[in-house]
């Protein structure tokens, strides 16, 4: 069963779209609806419990196929801010440059989620 949407998509959709057009102006309440969408479009693509990733202060989903965590600090976990999470998402960051420029931090053996990356393209909008 597909984890449930926290997002409406066409809410998400269109958040998204607004900070697409606009990344630095857009105002909080649209980043967080279009980083809670993306992290269920990745919750949704790829369901499971072994990987966290974090987006603070807006989010955070389980997913990735594995072993279930349940207790303490997970063993495979993403984390970045919201911008360079949009920018993974949307395709303008890749993987391994978000590594580089340390914006994304990553722990364990199935925390790389490149090949899931990214979750939009733009003809898609």
């Amino acid at each position: 069963m597909p984890p449930r949407r926290r997002t409406d998509p066409a809410a998400g959709t269109a958040a998204l779209a607004a900070w697409r057009a606009d990344p630095e102006g857009t105002d909080r309440a649209t980043r967080a609806t279009a980083v809670r969408h993306t992290l269920d479009e990745l919750a949704a693509r790829a369901p499971g419990n072994s990987v966290e990733v974090r987006v603070p202060p807006f989010g955070v989903v389980q997913c990735v196929e594995g072993p279930r965590h349940t207790r303490g600090t997970p063993p495979n976990v993403v984390e970045t801010d919201a911008e360079s999470w949009l920018r993974l998402a949307t395709g303008t960051l890749a993987w391994a440059q978000a590594l580089a420029e340390g914006v994304l931090r990553v722990s364990g053996t199935r925390a790389d989620l490149s090949p899931l990356l990214p979750l939009t393209r733009e003809e898609a909008m």
